[in-house]
């Protein structure tokens, strides 16, 4: 198993590098590193609009202050829309996706979740969505034990496309796990809301999904997740002290290390996705209140 495997730290240059994501990337890195197998960085940068060139090159010198440097080139998905229409047209001759003409404003009734496949045209802007069905998904998380999706894909047919022409998330992360052959994922629980939909267009491409794990996500007293939206810090370049905290929060003792490279080495034998119990959320310390 160590030798073919491959995991991945994936953020979206939306804003910097803050502590949940440092957190995220080092427990994937760890995981990565204790099994001997192969550690990737890949700019999710599909949205066009949100995310910027200069927020991208401040991750990933970020990310190389702290040593966490990805063992292939990094791979952007930008340049990639022509692999991602060729995977939508596979949908759209299997009829899987449906044109949408639906505005935000009309969706609003339905919290933004389009629970029915509406009939529009392509002869006016449209979106591409998914026709979701009634499917039910059981996997095994190696933090948060048995996951099962029973009610996740009823009544929403996410988009796959937009109207500006630029590819979801949902769609270029499955796409871009199964052609990087990722084999495991270590990320935060606020995604595991998203992974259903992902199960089923694994399943419809015929591919088989990565193995999940999905750590606790860092959150203040008000139960807010430390995220670019609830504008959190930067972490500062190749700080060995907001490293240490970060172990801290993995449950990785490094009282004693004197430098990045020592704290990681001495910390790869000690990740555990055992340290955690079945939970989404830590809470972070007033001490480290800095972080938000």
């Amino acid at each position: 198993m160590s030798q073919c495997y491959r995991g991945r730290f994936a953020p979206s240059p939306t804003g910097p590098l803050h502590f949940g994501s440092l957190l995220c990337a080092v427990a994937s890195y760890l995981d990565a590193r204790q099994r001997n197998g192969t550690w990737l960085i890949r700019m999710e940068d599909v949205d066009g609009v949100r995310c910027k060139p200069e927020y991208a090159e401040q991750i990933l010198a970020t990310l190389n202050s702290y040593q966490l440097i990805s063992d292939e080139p990094v791979r952007f998905q930008l340049p990639h829309a022509d692999i991602y229409e060729y995977y939508l047209d596979q949908l759209k001759q299997h009829n899987h996706v449906f044109p949408c003409n639906c505005t935000r404003q009309s969706l609003v009734e339905h919290q933004g979740r389009h629970p029915d496949i509406c009939q529009s045209t392509t002869n006016k802007p449209h979106s591409w969505r998914l026709k979701t069905q009634n499917d039910v998904y059981r996997c095994h998380d190696a933090i948060q034990g048995t996951l099962l999706f029973e009610q996740d894909l009823t009544g929403n047919h996410p988009i796959l496309k937009r109207k500006d022409g630029y590819f979801s998330y949902q769609l270029a992360v499955v796409i871009d796990d199964h052609k990087q052959g990722i084999t495991h994922l270590v990320r935060g629980a606020d995604l595991i809301d998203t992974t259903a939909q992902q199960l089923y267009l694994f399943d419809l491409f015929g591919w088989p999904p990565p193995k999940l794990c999905h750590i606790p996500l860092i959150v203040n007293e008000q139960r807010e997740k430390i995220s670019k939206q609830n504008h959190a810090k930067a972490v500062p370049n190749g700080d060995l002290a907001t490293l240490k905290r970060v172990m801290y929060y993995l449950g990785i003792q490094t009282d004693h290390t004197t430098n990045i490279q020592e704290t990681l080495i001495q910390a790869i034998p000690q990740w555990s996705p055992n340290t955690f119990t079945k939970q989404r959320v830590m809470t972070l310390q007033a001490s480290d209140t800095h972080f938000l």
